[in-house]
């Protein structure tokens, strides 16, 4: 595998840190299904973005890659879910933890899979900007893109 993947590290935990500063400033108008989802989505996706990388830099090193993306996974579903409420929380950590035990086994099958771990990396990104995307208007109504939904 080459080594230039280790750039996705950065990559993730900046837009990551983007998309939190960016849920922080507006953690009042979103209601906790939508920040379930939310939380969900993030830790979720570095948990993933972590292990898969990890596993293909240092191959033999499975319990030090399972280690490492649950506690990524971990915190942040913690981080995450501390700006809604206590349910969102626990929510945000057991999604991080589960994908963080999950992301080194589906690493290891996709062994030497440049195109499956960009595509993983598209995945991630791209679901950190739908949630930027969002435009909140007010508690539990958002408008994205021009469509108004109404959450209930």
């Amino acid at each position: 595998m080459p080594e230039w993947i280790v750039i996705f590290y950065p990559i993730n935990f900046l837009s990551a840190y983007v998309l939190y500063i960016y849920l922080y400033n507006r953690r009042k108008l979103i209601g906790f299904h939508l920040g379930m989802n939310l939380t969900m989505v993030t830790a979720g996706g570095l948990a993933l973005g972590t292990g898969i990388i990890f596993i293909n830099l240092y191959p033999f090193y499975f319990l030090e890659a399972t280690l490492f993306s649950v506690i990524v996974g971990g915190i942040s579903g913690v981080l995450f879910g501390n700006l809604f409420d206590y349910q969102t929380l626990l929510s945000g950590y057991i999604t991080g933890l589960m994908m963080g035990i999950m992301a080194p086994m589906v690493g290891a099958a996709a062994y030497e899979g440049v195109l499956f771990l960009i595509m993983i990396e598209i995945f991630i990104l791209s679901s950190f900007c739908i949630a930027a995307a969002l435009r909140l208007t007010k508690p539990d109504t958002f408008v994205w893109r021009g469509l108004l939904c109404i959450y209930y």
